[in-house]
């Protein structure tokens, strides 16, 4: 069993890295690395030698990857970042998604506008993802708030699941050479029709080896909650397909909102998930009291995790990048917020303890044990 627990905590400021000893009792903060740059996603590659990747974006100077083959004491750019040719008509304005590909050197990003990149080199060159890049549907997909952004990328044997936003879930079944929209039951309450082939606003996609098939999605919903033109729309925030993705089924009963935007996925138990409900106007957990809502029958009921948290007056908001949870035996969890904490919720998130208070904001959090 690995000895030391790795956190890389991308931020408004740079990237964070937090060494920990197995039992997790403390945690020893590096960095910050591109110091001063935003940084919206990390890869814990613990593949092979356990390499670290992460994003680095900055408005003046472009946008770049960074790699540590050291557990994150030290970090360099690679050769190139995605690109797109030029004469395609996007340019890149953000790297959302970092996840390992179909073998030990294969990276693939996610990036902004919505499309996909492949590295075979570990990140030292890219190419498009044609199937996706130049799908019939992607110059008809629109900016969400945070922008047109590929955010989630799910490998699973010769299926490749897309988050977009706003664009949907999109399912590749051949490795990634073409893509189709699979958002059945996913829905849009922000359009005329609530349930459009694709144009959807998916917040987050996760996924558990040990369920075939199951995956779990966190959606844009809220619009229950919103008695607007036409009354209130379907529970749409928080959804749950056992199918790989053809078609998706409401589990947001019981939750305060089915407002979010991370997921979590207990690492020995598929049916447990994690999620975060917010106020869908001012993206903070219900009445200013912070709760993780923890569901361990695959969404058929949900029980609010609070222990150790601010009881009032805590206006956090948790992205869709910023909750990861680890593989121990008893396993804990780690979110991170806009307002610059990071926290741990030791025991399967049964109690939470704040480990470093005053980071800039936190964009995403990833864990592994190296």
């Amino acid at each position: 069993m690995a000895d030391t627990i790795v956190l890389a905590l991308g931020t408004r400021k740079g990237l964070f890295i937090a060494h920990g000893s197995k039992s997790r009792k403390s945690f020893t903060l590096h960095g910050p690395f591109g110091p001063g740059v935003a940084v919206y996603s990390a890869l814990i590659d613990t593949r092979g030698r356990g390499r670290i990747f992460a994003s680095s974006c900055n408005a003046f100077f472009g946008r770049k990857v960074l790699t540590s083959k050291d557990m994150g004491r030290k970090f360099k750019e690679t050769a190139a970042a995605p690109a797109f040719p030029k004469d395609d008509g996007r340019a890149l304005a953000n790297i959302w998604a970092l996840e390992t590909g179909a073998d030990k050197k294969e990276i693939l990003a996610g990036v902004e506008p919505a499309s996909l990149f492949r590295s075979s080199d570990g990140g030292d060159s890219w190419e498009m993802v044609e199937g996706i890049n130049n799908h019939e549907h992607a110059r008809q997909w629109q900016p969400g708030a945070g922008g047109m952004c590929m955010h989630t990328i799910i490998r699973d044997g010769n299926r490749i699941h897309l988050g977009i936003s706003t664009g949907g879930h999109y399912l590749s079944e051949d490795g990634g050479q073409s893509f189709k929209a699979a958002n059945t039951g996913v829905g849009a309450g922000f359009v005329p029709d609530p349930f459009p082939e694709f144009g959807q606003c998916v917040h987050k996609i996760v996924n558990h080896p040990d369920a075939p098939g199951r995956l779990y999605m966190q959606n844009h919903g809220g619009w229950a909650e919103w008695d607007g033109p036409g009354g209130p729309r379907p529970d749409i925030g928080v959804l749950r397909s056992d199918d790989h993705g053809h078609t998706w089924r409401s589990i947001a009963k019981g939750l305060p909102t089915d407002f979010g935007f991370p997921l979590a996925v207990h690492p020995h138990d598929p049916d447990t998930v994690y999620v975060v409900p917010l106020e869908p106007m001012t993206r903070t957990c219900p009445g200013a009291a912070p709760a993780v809502w923890r569901s361990e029958n695959g969404g058929d009921s949900w029980s609010r995790l609070t222990r150790g948290f601010p009881k009032k007056n805590s206006f956090f908001t948790v992205l869709r990048d910023a909750l990861d949870i680890d593989d121990r035996k008893s396993p804990a969890l780690y979110l991170g917020t806009t307002t610059g904490q990071l926290w741990i919720g030791r025991d399967g998130g049964e109690e939470w303890e704040c480990l470093f208070d005053s980071l800039p904001p936190i964009h995403c959090v990833k864990v592994a044990a190296m």
